[in-house]
């Protein structure tokens, strides 16, 4: 393992003005309160022995609900310029869920700060996923309804919405490997429950326009794929790995499309029809997860570990180790450069469709409350970000994961990514040193 790398001591580059800097959380990781929403998929999924390696449930997690105010005093003092938070679609089901919303929503507008919701994080209502969840048509129905019931109660405070939070991660880990709730194991039969989330997000937007909310986007997670070599075998798999990660999801939105051989995989009677619904006036700017590079290589006869996760042999790819780069506690490699590459690509791949962009997560998982490591992660990547921006790249933002350390899905809390310290026992916050360096280098940026 290579030693992480250290930050400059040379200021950050000046961002463009009017760029928007915010830090991200989601409802299931931090807000706790079980008793006051419905169940969600992650309770029933957590419930499962071996499950989330700790043996965790996120029934407190990180008290949010109570100690709100004291977070987003928090995010006040950090000096963003917006806190991205998910609602929880089973809370809103809850009598008075949407109740803490709105004081959510208030307390973020009195202390200067713009809310950022996204309204699905992954934590489908138990009740949805047992009609079918998201192999099913209805389910995009029902989630552009919970759409407007949240704008129609927020939308007079909140101007920027994301819709979902990386899809692909959801159909990927949750349906066809299992290792996320709901825990199925479909593989490529996982690929309804994509088409119904791009016709969720479709619908969705329609019903927060017409709702009269503005500036609409999408949480996708992106990176960029290399082969494993210069090998037909190796540069086939990768390119096929690279078409479900960076392009599934976001030809469909930027192109009104899907890419070669994929749209005959989906359901529905008029795929077609269904695309224009997921394309026109959907988005005002399209949002990218940023954490690392993939190489990808032919399959092997066996299965392979990844970032604990389990690929079976049977996929048609296999995903290799990056070496060479220092590593954060999940193991992902650490490649600055990386981020510029990817950015750059969909400028050259999507062109003039392509909306402006905003960097909706980006961060790591280290240990310690002087997280030097950290601090280097977010130096190397604001500076890649800016190398993005310099190259022509219409960036107009950028989200932090996370504000604070949180239940991080089937990691339980092994796993810390925040700017703050949460100590589970006592629920006490503690600022990080990566909290002070990017509190530090924001009031550098307005200097």
């Amino acid at each position: 393992m290579i030693a992480a790398m250290a930050a400059t001591t040379d200021p950050l580059p000046t961002f463009p003005p009017g760029f928007l800097w915010g830090v991200s959380t989601s409802a299931h990781q931090i807000e706790g309160d079980v008793a006051g929403r419905r169940p969600s998929v992650w309770d029933a999924f957590g419930a499962g022995p071996g499950r989330i390696r700790d043996g965790s449930t996120a029934d407190v997690a990180c008290d949010h609900v109570a100690r709100y105010r004291e977070d987003v005093g928090l995010v006040r003092d950090l000096g963003v310029d917006a806190y991205r938070f998910s609602v929880s679609w089973p809370r809103v089901l809850a009598p008075g869920g949407l109740d803490f919303y709105d004081r959510l929503v208030d307390e973020l507008c009195a202390q200067g700060v713009r809310p950022v919701p996204t309204l699905f994080h992954w934590d489908l209502p138990l009740e949805i996923e047992e009609a079918g969840g998201w192999l099913e048509r209805d389910t995009a129905a029902r989630f552009a309804a919970y759409a407007s019931t949240v704008a129609e109660r927020l939308g007079d405070r909140v101007t920027k919405w994301i819709t979902l939070n990386e899809p692909a991660e959801h159909t990927l880990l949750g349906h066809a490997l299992g290792a996320h709730a709901p825990g199925r194991k479909l593989l490529f039969d996982a690929l309804p429950v994509a088409h119904h989330q791009l016709l969720a997000h479709g619908l969705a937007a329609g019903a927060l326009r017409t709702a009269g909310a503005t500036d609409i986007g999408i949480a996708n997670s992106h990176g960029p794929t290399w082969p494993a070599s210069d090998s037909d075998a190796d540069t086939g798999a990768a390119d096929l790995y690279d078409l479900i990660l960076n392009r599934l999801f976001a030809d469909p939105l930027l192109l009104g499309r899907y890419p070669d051989g994929f749209g005959e995989l989906m359901p529905g009677d008029d795929v077609d029809a269904d695309l224009k619904v997921i394309s026109e006036s959907t988005l005002d700017w399209y949002g990218i997860n940023f954490y690392q590079p993939t190489k990808a290589g032919a399959p092997g006869p066996e299965d392979v570990e990844f970032s604990g996760l389990t690929l079976p042999a049977g996929l048609p790819f296999s995903v290799r180790e990056i070496e060479g780069y220092p590593v954060t506690d999940f193991g992902w490699p650490v490649v600055p450069d990386a981020f510029t590459e990817l950015l750059t690509s969909f400028r050259d791949r999507y062109g003039d469709r392509l909306p402006p962009l905003v960097i909706t997560e980006n961060g790591c998982a280290y240990e310690g409350l002087d997280d030097q490591s950290r601090i280097a992660y977010l130096d190397g990547h604001l500076r890649a970000l800016h190398r993005a921006i310099e190259a022509g790249v219409d960036v107009r933002g950028y989200f932090h994961w996370s504000l604070m350390d949180n239940f991080e899905w089937a990691e339980g809390y092994t796993k810390r990514f925040g700017l703050v310290h949460v100590d589970y026992a006592t629920q006490k916050r503690t600022p990080k040193a990566s909290y002070a360096w990017l509190r530090d280098a924001l009031r550098a940026q307005r200097a």
